[in-house]
């Protein structure tokens, strides 16, 4: 069968636009390691993750990556990767090990060092002020549902601007709280391990507050500074065109994207959200002039994207099927539509359990550009777990994860093509890592870590990543 040339041009690899953003991204809890050295206090991780039953294989992020003692040497990795930038988050239990009171400089300094050592590199930082690792002392107070802990992570984001703020390129204020939120204090998969579905939502609305509050620090403290929030925004496809099924999409959008959006970009909830929701809470933890610190202006929205949903709503009479990927923990992570299921998906997945489909990283771009015009995007992870397999010779085959990266960046470079304003993509991982409750089992990183031994060594897909670097065009996809 001959091809034709019209075929042959849209088969043409992408370029990216001049001055896009190239990164690799990390979290503290996930690659750090040396848990008890320099003053840090536990966090919440430290705490679930050693409770029998809570990760699989009973695996802590006690050593994890060893960064926290090799960060030369994944500076140099990034350096040799050619980004332009790398995104990493500070410990806030490393900064302030119960959560308030005066910065330990120990924490300080290594921040500190990893940022002049990012400058020296040629490569921007990017900081995450919040990447999951909440101090105990702060949970044991209540945790993101009570009040004071939003209230605590403006002053904790005061002292880590006021420190690192002329250095750092980009502040970003929280990864995902979504998973933050519902994760931790509704399905209880993640830390903390909650399953209530009230403080869940006051959860919501006290990371939308922390949000704002940080960002006003960000703005005082670092004005030259570009300012973030990155948000794993979900794509969900209805199951059928029966106005059940929309219905069903339409509450799962509430929860899972508006209830951060509106707070944050529009300043206020969504009516749906709430109505639907009030048989659970009356929302009366959000108080007067809340609203009006949580849109502190962005300069970018950082999205990221792993894979899309399908969703139906249930019948209340057929068997129940729930395969969202959140644990089986039998709780719903989706506050206000816990009778939707998640449908099986044909197709390639991921060893997460996840469909790979990088048209819905186009169609979610697309939409959130539709949405807020204006305000430029920043695609801040995107990545796969696949099982590797190890050579003789130590080399790492990552065909499926080479291919992943590569067709969604090429799924972005379409969205731009599009009218998307997308700035930047940063791959996740950089490294292998704790991948929270699945312990050391899923491997997201281009550059394998042996965890018996810390070795680094480059995986196919490293090297896939190098060249779009290097080209700033998304190669061949056949």
């Amino acid at each position: 069968m001959s091809t034709s040339a019209d075929e042959k041009e849209n088969a043409m690899p992408r370029t990216l636009p001049e001055g896009f953003v190239w990164g690799a991204a990390t979290a503290s809890y996930q690659i750090e390691g040396a848990v008890n050295e320099d003053g840090r206090g536990p966090s919440i991780w430290d705490t679930f993750s050693h409770a029998p039953g809570n990760t699989l294989n009973g695996d802590t992020g006690d050593v994890a990556a060893d960064h926290y003692h090799r960060y030369e040497q994944d500076l140099d990795l990034l350096k040799e990767l050619g980004v332009g930038a790398y995104r990493f988050s500070i410990a806030w239990p490393r900064i302030q090990p119960t959560g308030s009171g005066p910065a330990v400089q120990a924490g300080m300094d290594f921040y500190s060092r990893l940022v002049d050592g990012l400058i020296q590199r040629g490569i921007a930082p990017v900081a995450t002020l919040y990447h999951w690792d909440l101090p105990q002392a702060l949970e044991d107070a209540g945790g993101w549902p009570a009040r004071d802990t939003a209230l605590r992570f403006g002053e904790y984001a005061e002292l880590v601007v006021g420190a690192l703020g002329d250095r750092v390129h980009q502040w970003t204020t929280l990864n995902e709280p979504w998973c933050a939120a519902y994760l931790g204090y509704a399905a209880g998969v993640h830390a903390p391990g909650r399953r209530e579905p009230a403080a869940a939502l006051a959860a919501v609305h006290h990371l939308n507050l922390g949000h704002g509050l940080a960002g006003v620090a960000v703005r005082e403290l670092a004005p030259t500074a570009l300012l973030s929030v990155t948000l794993n925004l979900h794509v969900h496809h209805a199951a059928s065109d029966s106005p059940a099924d929309v219905e069903a999409v339409r509450r799962l959008d509430a929860v899972g994207n508006r209830a951060f959006l509106g707070p944050m970009l529009d300043g206020e909830y969504p009516g749906d959200l709430i109505e639907d929701t009030m048989a659970v809470t009356d929302w009366s933890f959000v108080r007067d002039g809340d609203l009006a610190v949580t849109p502190v202006p962005l300069d970018n929205l950082g999205v990221n994207y792993y894979t899309t949903g399908l969703a139906q709503q249930w019948d209340g009479h057929s068997p129940r099927v729930r395969a969202d990927g959140h644990g089986d923990s039998g709780a719903s992570p989706w506050v206000g539509a816990e009778d939707v299921d998640f449908l099986p998906q044909s197709g390639l997945h991921t060893a997460m359990g996840w469909k790979v489909e990088p048209a819905g990283m186009t169609e979610l771009l697309l939409r959130t550009a539709k949405r807020y015009p204006g305000l430029p995007l920043m695609v801040t992870e995107n990545g796969a777990a696949f099982d590797d397999a190890v050579d003789d010779d130590g080399a790492v085959h990552d065909a499926e994860r080479a291919s992943y990266v590569a067709r969604h960046v090429d799924a972005v470079a379409a969205a731009i093509e599009q009218g998307a304003d997308v700035r930047g993509y940063f791959v996740w991982s950089l490294l292998d890592n704790f991948e929270w409750a699945y312990g050391y089992d899923r491997r997201f990183g281009i550059i394998r870590v042996d965890y018996d031994t810390q070795e680094r060594t480059w995986k196919d897909s490293a090297r896939t990543y190098q060249r779009m670097v290097a080209t700033n065009a998304v190669p061949d996809l056949d």
